[in-house]
């Protein structure tokens, strides 16, 4: 039985370069975007392996429609939790709330999921206060790799997609046969 029960992602340098986005003229909506070095690999060996992954990003629907069905990674998503249907940006736990509803889920099994996210303000803060695995996706040099308090301290830190799933395989062979604390 696998620990997780899902992988959240958020999309801007976890698996898209922002740098390469070109947006609709006065618009905030982007129409493309290239993926970052080895992330649709990364999303094929997550999906094939089973993982339910939960889209968990800030930004218009619209972008990541766009971008992600252009890549053939929109239907890799189980649930696409977007900040412009949600109404609030993370790291409002409301954000995680509804990821892990998306995934029929509750915040008791919060230690079975996993946040991966390039922004420690936003995506590791979040998840750090719920209790979910954060990954800190450091590809990107466009925000800081220096968290600003303990609480963007990331649980793990990996530096390119590929690494990811090596990661959650050692992390669920670390913790096969353990319970949480709160479950003993």
């Amino acid at each position: 039985m696998s620990r997780f029960k899902a992988i959240f992602l958020d999309c801007g340098d976890t698996l898209i370069d922002e740098r390469t986005e070109e947006k609709l003229a006065d618009s905030e909506v982007v129409i493309r975007a290239d993926l970052i070095p080895g992330a649709k690999e990364m999303m094929d060996s997550l999906k094939a392996a089973g993982h339910k992954l939960i889209l968990v990003a800030d930004g218009p629907r619209q972008t990541f429609v766009n971008m992600l069905t252009h890549h053939g990674l929109w239907d890799h998503f189980d649930a696409h939790i977007i900040s412009e249907d949600v109404g609030v940006h993370k790291p409002d736990a409301r954000m995680f709330d509804a990821a892990l509803a998306a995934a029929g889920l509750t915040r008791e099994d919060t230690w079975r999921t996993v946040m991966v996210g390039n922004n420690l303000s936003r995506d590791i803060c979040g998840a750090n206060a719920l209790g979910i695995t954060s990954i800190f996706m450091a590809w990107s040099t466009l925000r800081t790799h220096e968290p600003a308090n303990p609480s963007e301290v990331p649980d793990y830190r990996i530096e390119t997609p590929a690494e990811l799933p090596g990661l959650l395989e050692k992390l669920e062979a670390l913790t096969k046969y353990r319970v949480p604390f709160a479950q003993r």
